[in-house]
């Protein structure tokens, strides 16, 4: 093939593109992660069943975009997290579309999926003390039936209450092992977030030290509890999911119409970044875009009961 200035490379023209569709499922892939999976397994294993017989494999990506992502995580994930795949991408977005609009749009985006990625993180903390609750009462509970006291119980459950509650955890376990206020420490521990749970273990310890009832039966009854509530919670989350891909397809629709544009050389981010028509249109889809994942997120929020984070 030859053109007005010489010989042109068949599909030179498409690399852009076939770059940008690379460059955006490697970041999607990265942001989205594995979480449907394991809440996926959380589900299936809630309540101590047997592990379920493994399916078809799902579709991986190929071996040399896991080393490339690997080797990017290594190099910079370090010091930058996650939120730095913005950078790449308003870089290439930048070359593509010749303008410096796409790396004010990344630097802006990167403190925001910072504080979204954050807010993930405290969530699953909290999830895992929700957890280490439950194991501290069946391993209490366990104690108990064997013969041990009160104290002695949870000071043989010292590794599960250190990991789950930190700082918090320790000075629970000095209050058990030198004969302080262990309800005390319990209520301390459970100010931090997902470790609620604790008030009624506070309450089940108080009652059977000053009144002589049944304490195991009481912790097993708290960790009965708690586990119908993470098990009704990841119940709600699979029945959310298919909402919740839908609205990410919907909200990834105007990328892959940027790039069927480009593959049909309408050059629409020349439209959109050098006109100011296009400008317009850009600040107008951004703006509704915006809007309607904070409304999808403030719907997810409202059917999870939770009063602030987004999803």
């Amino acid at each position: 093939m030859t053109g007005a200035g010489g010989p042109v490379i068949p599909g030179a023209e498409a690399t852009p593109v076939y770059a940008a569709m690379l460059c955006a499922g490697a970041a999607a892939w990265l942001m989205v992660g594995h979480d449907d999976g394991v809440r996926r397994a959380r589900l299936l294993l809630a309540g101590g069943g047997e592990p379920a017989t493994p399916g078809p494999r799902a579709l991986e990506p190929p071996g040399w975009l896991r080393e490339l992502v690997a080797l990017f995580r290594q190099r910079v994930g370090g010091r930058v997290g996650r939120e730095g795949w913005c950078l790449p991408v308003a870089v290439l977005a930048a070359v593509l579309g010749e303008s410096v609009l796409p790396l004010l749009a990344g630097a802006v985006a990167m403190p925001c999926v910072r504080r979204w990625l954050r807010q993930r993180e405290r969530r699953g903390a909290a999830e895992a003390r929700e957890m280490a609750v439950v194991e501290l009462c069946a391993a209490v509970s366990g104690e108990l039936r064997a013969g041990w006291q009160p104290d002695r119980a949870l000071l043989s459950a010292g590794a599960t209450v250190t990991r789950g509650f930190g700082e918090p955890g320790a000075a629970l376990l000095a209050a058990a092992r030198f004969g302080g206020d262990v309800p005390g420490a319990l209520r301390d521990a459970a100010r931090e977030p997902g470790a609620e749970g604790l008030r009624g273990v506070a309450a089940c310890w108080q009652v059977a030290v000053e009144g002589g009832a049944g304490l195991a039966e009481g912790l097993d009854r708290t960790a009965a509890a708690l586990r119908a509530r993470r098990d009704q919670r990841e119940e709600l989350r699979a029945q959310l999911a298919g909402p919740r891909a839908t609205a990410v397809v919907l909200a990834l629709l105007p990328l892959f119409g940027l790039l069927l544009g480009s593959a049909m050389d309408a050059d629409p981010l020349d439209v959109l970044l050098h006109s100011p028509a296009g400008l317009a249109c850009l600040v107008a889809g951004a703006l509704l875009e915006w809007a309607g994942l904070a409304w999808v997120a403030r719907i997810v929020r409202a059917a999870e009961g939770e009063d602030g984070g987004t999803s």
